[in-house]
């Protein structure tokens, strides 16, 4: 992949974690207080039908498995720690606390994909912390334990969800439409019944609520999530685990536009440091590979030249070079040393 289309795909896929930087925003400014379930489950179950219908395409096999794990995962929990930290923190704090994320997708990396953790990512990850720490972080800023708590759960729920997408990959002949209709029907589904149970229903609705949720269902769900899942499939999910710091860089902007919220010196340089990070990262994406190589299982992860990137290969995790035969089936070791060309392959 040369470095302009890598520039493009990654600027595209930053538009997702960008949108989900404004349900700070929304959720504080525009919907019922206090109903965290009730804004996941809207926010998911109608988008995700909305691509069934559209796509008219259903799981298969272990397929139904594994969209509901990756559904609960990317969708379903992850909304539900996203929204409970969004009303018990501020903004950017709560961006903050998930900045542990890439970390994670490094450590399971290594265990589920064979991927080696290389000192550039711990530092990219590193300084990414630091950045946003001084762009978030206010004399003020008050620190919840439920909210640290949901934002730290829901930075694991995502990181496993990076992970799990880049070793199943995509049913061979599935739409990317259909494979996100999935996993936002299933994370909607999940929650459905949990929200039913554990709050009550608003005794009314204001244009405004109704406004908020129509927002975050089409264009922080179905949108967001179909160029998210797209940039999944073509970037190492390290390098695409970065470009989530979009969100408290989105967060900030919006508080300082739109809540009277001020940017100093200090904060200009944390952001400085978020994109230097986020930079670092995708440089280290085109490394030489140093060790042996693993790579992840399922079907076909994109549509044109970047499908060849990933199959052609490079590690999932963190884009060294590898060799298309070298799988790791599920729930076995990872390959101890090279495969020879002509060993078995994926069938």
């Amino acid at each position: 992949m040369s470095d302009q289309r890598l520039v493009r795909i990654s600027l595209l896929t930053a538009l997702a974690p960008a949108v989900w930087g404004s349900t700070y925003l929304v959720t504080t400014e525009f919907l019922p207080p206090d109903r965290p379930l009730l804004a996941s489950t809207v926010r998911a179950l109608p988008a995700g039908l909305i691509l069934l219908l559209l796509t008219r395409v259903l799981p298969r096999g272990i397929w139904w498995a594994r969209a509901a794990v990756l559904g609960v995962l990317n969708i379903g929990a992850f909304f539900y720690f996203l929204f409970l930290a969004a009303y018990h923190l501020p903004g950017g704090v709560a961006a903050l606390v998930m900045t542990v994320q890439p970390m994670i997708v490094l450590l399971l990396g290594a265990v589920l994909l064979g991927a080696r953790i290389r000192l550039l990512h711990v530092a990219a990850c590193a300084l990414a912390a630091a950045g946003v720490a001084l762009l978030v972080l206010q004399p003020q800023a008050a620190l919840d334990g439920v909210g640290v708590i949901a934002g730290l759960l829901g930075a694991v729920c995502m990181a496993t969800g990076i992970v799990l997408t880049k070793r199943w990959g995509r049913p061979e002949g599935v739409s990317l439409l259909a494979f996100t209709g999935w996993q936002l029907t299933a994370g909607g589904l999940f929650l459905l019944p949990v929200t039913l149970l554990g709050e009550s229903l608003p005794d009314r609705l204001t244009w405004g609520n109704v406004g908020g949720f129509g927002y975050l269902s089409i264009i922080g769900a179905l949108l967001a999530y179909v160029v998210w899942f797209n940039g999944i499939a073509r970037l190492p999910a390290l390098a695409a685990s970065f470009l989530s710091f979009a969100s408290p860089l989105c967060a900030t902007v919006l508080g300082y536009l739109f809540m009277g919220q001020t940017l100093g010196p200090l904060q200009l340089l944390g952001a400085a440091g978020v994109v230097g990070a986020v930079v670092l990262a995708q440089r280290g994406a085109g490394q030489p590979p140093a060790a042996s190589p693993s790579h992840a299982e399922g079907g076909p992860r994109g549509d044109d030249e970047e499908h060849q990137y990933e199959h052609g290969g490079h590690d999932a995790v963190s884009g060294l070079r590898v060799h298309p035969a070298r799988v790791t089936a599920p729930g076995s070791a990872p390959a101890a040393g090279p495969v020879p060309p002509q060993g078995p392959g994926k069938t």
